[in-house]
């Protein structure tokens, strides 16, 4: 009997190199940062990247869904859930973690860029809805039913509006505003936020 022919490695075009995919990805946000959605191009990118255009449409077609995948990617990763023992230390928390990822030199470029393009794209305003919202909207469904459950918040309590009382003024400020947060200003958002929940 005739042993089996051992399956070759794909090579060449078949083989999509990791370190070639990352260097694009990066370009990505670093060309969204410097002149926004509209003006990049997979020209932009693929130079930015150091590698050809075919480099770039041998792993997505369009400049857009190139940004859906790689914006997409961060909503799957999901946000940690903060587990201090108290609904303001979760909430304090929660606000910490938000601003620190706001106040980032590409985010800030990037995320009011995409708001804007959301308005003409449903895809990107999906996208957009799964990173900004849904991600953060199932951290505090947690942080509220623990809350409820050591009794520091009533049954009932909506996480939807935790979360606008919390974060929608953190939005508020870096990302419309785009003013610097005053000293203090998570710690007394955090327990203005707490506050109002419990009211």
């Amino acid at each position: 009997m005739t042993a089996p022919t051992p399956r070759r490695t794909p090579a060449g075009a078949a083989v999509l190199r990791e370190d070639v995919t990352e260097a694009i990805r990066v370009a990505v946000f670093e060309e969204l940062a410097a002149v926004g959605y509209a003006r990049m191009s997979i020209e932009g990118i693929a130079r930015r990247a150091g590698v050809g255009k075919t480099a770039v449409y041998r792993r997505w077609k369009s400049k857009l869904s190139l940004v859906l995948d790689l914006v997409g990617a961060f909503a799957a990763q999901g946000l940690p859930a903060p587990s201090s023992g108290s609904l303001y230390g979760d909430v304090r928390a929660l606000l910490e973690v938000a601003s620190h990822a706001l106040r980032h030199p590409v985010a800030s470029q990037v995320i009011p860029d995409l708001l804007v393009e959301a308005a003409r794209h449903p895809e990107i305003a999906e996208t957009v809805k799964a990173v900004l919202l849904d991600g953060q909207q199932g951290v505090m469904t947690q942080v509220v039913r623990e809350a409820v459950a050591r009794g520091e918040l009533p049954e009932g309590t909506d996480p939807g509006k935790a979360l606008d009382l919390a974060v929608g003024p953190l939005y508020w400020r870096l990302v419309v505003v785009r003013t610097p947060l005053p000293k203090g200003y998570v710690d007394e958002l955090a327990r203005s936020a707490v506050a109002a929940l419990r009211a």
